[in-house]
């Protein structure tokens, strides 16, 4: 079991993300990187997530922070403020890290790690996943992994109002 310490070293600010995944822990650990609000947790999170930390050694979480998930999701939301929800993410075993990012996207925090593998739900085309061209420019790899049907955030919170 984690201790509240141990979830909360999960949380690690963007400006130390680079120096973190060297290119020697990289030759050693397969790296896989996913994304999005996680604004209510559910199980269809749950899935996703484990599924993704299957790919490889180690998860990293991007993690909109509260702007950038207003900005995409609109007023009203986040439900849970970005602390909260990183917390929330630290508590599951599957996930390594977790980075709060600012942006819309996580193209900057991307080429920031670097990961071997970029993964995002099925209800993307591999091709138009963010960072699918530059994952690939360095030899990782894209994948989907498949949503369960009826679990998202916004079919939740609607359901709730």
């Amino acid at each position: 079991m984690l201790s509240y310490e141990e979830i909360l070293k999960k949380i690690i600010p963007f400006d130390r993300i680079e120096n973190l995944f060297t290119d020697s822990f990289r030759e050693k650990q397969t790296l896989v990187f996913t994304n999005g609000c996680f604004d209510v947790l559910h199980r269809g999170h749950i899935y996703y997530l484990s599924r993704a930390r299957e790919l490889g050694d180690l998860l990293v979480v991007g993690l909109n922070s509260d702007e950038s998930v207003t900005r995409l999701k609109g007023p009203g939301r986040p439900v849970n403020n970005q602390q909260a929800r990183a917390e929330v993410l630290g508590g599951l075993a599957f996930v390594d890290h977790i980075v709060i990012f600012p942006e819309e996207t996580p193209l900057n925090l991307i080429n920031a790690i670097r990961p071997h593998v970029l993964i995002k739900g099925g209800d993307y085309k591999v091709e138009e996943i963010v960072g699918y061209q530059q994952v690939h420019s360095w030899g990782g790899r894209v994948e989907t992994i498949p949503l369960l049907e009826g679990y998202s955030s916004t079919s939740i919170i609607d359901r709730t109002t």
